[in-house]
């Protein structure tokens, strides 16, 4: 088992230096060359740059750190499930936020709520991120069911974690897209930038959904 959690951490690694990569790169783009960001100012992209930050830098980033730390951290089963659930719970929290600051952008200049497909299947992950883990929570925290319940509940917890996770990378990179297109970037600085966020955005989720998918068994 120790020498299975090793593999895990190593494996752990590089994920992490893909989420310093993903962070120091948005941070650079949205500063850079977006303005930065703010809850209100008069530049609304300032705003609507909350969006990505927090959809990127805190739902993505901290959905994907919580279902490696499930695998990487070697500690007894309770606390790595808290770890696990607070990870979740922070990302949850990034994510209300980053669409309350969208939606806080789009009636400020009075367009129209809703209307593309990286909406529709980023407002589905959402909700669907949110049942998973009220019912994550309540399986396997508190108050927790029986045992034999937890072990036929968890492949199925683990499954549907994996699918809203891919969910949220397809919606990312649907949003790099949409931003591309409206920006109008075809070649440039910017168009490198937001193109290489997308490649490493893509590496970090491959890397995720493997280390999630390989088995352990905690005692």
């Amino acid at each position: 088992m120790a020498n299975k959690r090793a593999t895990y951490s190593m494996l752990a690694f590089p994920v992490h230096l893909l989420v310093i990569s993903i962070a120091a790169l948005v941070l650079f783009w949205l500063i850079g060359f977006r303005e930065g960001f703010a809850l209100s100012s008069s530049i609304k992209m300032k705003i609507f740059n909350l969006h990505p930050l927090l959809m990127v830098l805190g739902f993505l980033i901290f959905s994907g750190e919580a279902m490696i730390a499930y695998k990487a951290i070697p500690t007894p089963r309770t606390v790595v499930k808290i770890i696990h659930l607070t990870l979740h719970f922070i990302a949850l929290v990034s994510g209300i936020f980053g669409v309350y600051a969208v939606f806080k952008f789009h009636d400020e200049l009075k367009v129209p709520h809703m209307y593309t497909l990286h909406s529709w299947i980023g407002m589905s992950t959402i909700v669907l991120f949110g049942l998973q883990l009220i019912l994550g929570f309540v399986t396997f925290l508190f108050p927790g069911a029986e045992s034999a319940t937890r072990a036929r509940f968890s492949p199925w917890h683990v499954s549907a974690g994996v699918l809203i996770f891919f969910m949220a990378i397809v919606t990312t990179e649907m949003g790099l897209i949409e931003k591309f297109i409206f920006q109008q970037l075809k070649r440039g600085q910017e168009a490198l930038l937001v193109n290489f966020i997308g490649l490493l955005i893509l590496l970090f989720g491959i890397s995720v959904i493997v280390t999630a998918v390989l088995p352990i068994r905690r005692k």
